[in-house]
């Protein structure tokens, strides 16, 4: 079926494709005649009613005065095969691919299962989008464009359309119905972006290591050959060097493969108290040889949440290995890192509230360390940028990280500052019960007449 409708909306016959195929699934099998022959004989001793008792209208046990052959759905199913257009809505959930059908004015007249289920609340925007609606009013017969959408995470999708011809009716279109097949080209397009920024970036980063780690070993090969103290020194720096690396490519590897995935929210109802138990169990090789206090606060009756739980556990390990990092950079000090966890506070949800009102939980880590500068808070979240002047550096992706998780989740990060006095960063996630608009998928001949 999904190569029977790409090959509708790649131009495949169109009307007479799909006539076709309605009255293949209303025709009974060969194989089936002398079973239904057999049944039709059989049937009045049982005081069933016949084939040509329903063609006469009289529905025998059973049959009332509706005049369609007393079953319910017999008046309808005539309709539809005489308008075979009108059983386009019941073919498009049969197919796995996502499918929608634009009514008269360009607006979504119906949205298969597999599209709401694929692309939920954003089939509002990809309909509305100028690309979709610009090929739409100059379709003749087939064509095809990619939107791009940027909010609330970017994702590419790749339309296909095709318009068929109504048969004359009271639900005939004058310019005929459009159906559209989505294809989700997130993913390919998230591959692409990541070797550009690859090329971009991540060469050089790699970059610096690799030079130090060639004159080292020029080094070591040469003038340092036989002084063991030297030898014992280089070597520490080239393995700190060599973890450089691998830290990095294991960062590059984990946030391609958060971006191949932003677009598809979680489904997995989890305990946010729970996950962040577990993520401080996994932080504690961070604080071991360290002068570091560390506090964990669980309000009461935390609400769950809809979420991935080993991506809000990485979001909790980046969050707190910096507040780790960063705690003690302020000489005289005890260090300390809290993490809280608790239902956010009622907001009027305006819009500059810190989080949407309707409920949700926060989580919060804070550290006491030197703080960020104002002018830098706005780009922390960028890939490979680093605060400037900070005594240590790691790779510059912990919070892009962060940021795009939090996006797939539909939550939402704060990140707050002071210098000399500390950094607290703000995790919102929205609650199990909240979850993305439904698009309508009312009666496509209704909506569209």
């Amino acid at each position: 079926m999904h190569d029977l409708l790409t090959g509708l909306v790649a131009g495949g016959g169109g009307y007479a494709l799909l006539h076709a195929v309605v009255t293949r699934i209303r025709r009974p099998r060969h194989r089936d005649d002398d079973a239904a022959r057999e049944q039709a004989r059989v049937a009045p001793a049982r005081g069933e009613a016949t084939r040509d008792d329903v063609a006469r209208g009289n529905g025998g046990r059973g049959s009332g005065s509706r005049g369609d052959g007393g079953q319910p759905g017999a008046g309808r199913d005539a309709a539809t095969m005489a308008d075979p257009v009108a059983a386009l809505p019941h073919m498009l959930d049969l197919l796995p691919g996502a499918c929608i059908i634009f009514g008269p004015r360009g607006d979504l007249a119906y949205a298969s299962s597999s599209a709401r289920d694929m692309f939920g609340d954003t089939l509002g925007a990809i309909v509305r989008h100028p690309a979709t609606q610009q090929l739409l009013e100059h379709l003749s017969t087939t064509a095809e464009t990619t939107v791009a959408l940027d909010v609330p995470v970017r994702r590419v999708v790749r339309v296909l359309m095709r318009r068929i011809a109504t048969p004359s009716g009271r639900n005939a279109h004058p310019r005929g119905v459009v159906v559209a097949l989505l294809e989700d080209r997130t993913g390919q397009d998230a591959l692409d972006r990541m070797r550009g920024d690859f090329v971009a970036h991540a060469s050089h980063e790699l970059r610096t290591p690799l030079a130090a780690l060639s004159g080292f070993i020029e080094t070591l090969r040469g003038p340092a050959a036989n002084d063991a103290p030297a030898r014992a020194r280089f070597l520490g720096i080239m393995a700190g060097q060599a973890e450089r690396m691998l830290r990095l490519i294991e960062r590059l590897s984990y946030l391609s493969r958060v971006q191949m995935v932003e677009h598809q929210r979680p489904r997995t109802r989890v305990d946010i108290a729970a996950v962040v138990a577990r993520a401080m169990d996994e932080a504690r090789p961070l604080l071991e040889g360290a002068d570091i206090t560390c506090a964990l606060n669980v309000a009461p009756g935390v609400v769950p949440v809809m979420a991935d739980g080993d991506q809000i556990v990485q979001v909790m390990l980046n969050l707190v290995g910096n507040a780790i990092r960063y705690a003690p950079g302020v000489p005289g000090r005890k260090a300390h890192v809290d993490i809280g966890v608790a239902n956010a506070p009622g907001r009027d949800g305006g819009p500059h509230a810190p989080w949407p009102a309707g409920g949700g939980v926060v989580v919060t880590v804070s550290d006491n360390g030197p703080g960020i500068p104002a002018r830098y808070l706005p780009r922390v979240t960028e890939q490979f940028y680093r605060v400037p002047g900070q005594a240590q550096q790691g790779t510059g992706l912990g919070l892009a990280i962060v940021k795009h998780i939090v996006d797939r989740h539909g939550g939402r990060l704060l990140i707050e500052s002071t210098e000399g006095q500390g950094t607290r960063c703000m995790l919102w996630l929205p609650p199990a019960d909240v979850l993305p608009a439904d698009v309508a998928s009312g009666d496509m001949g209704a909506e569209a007449s």
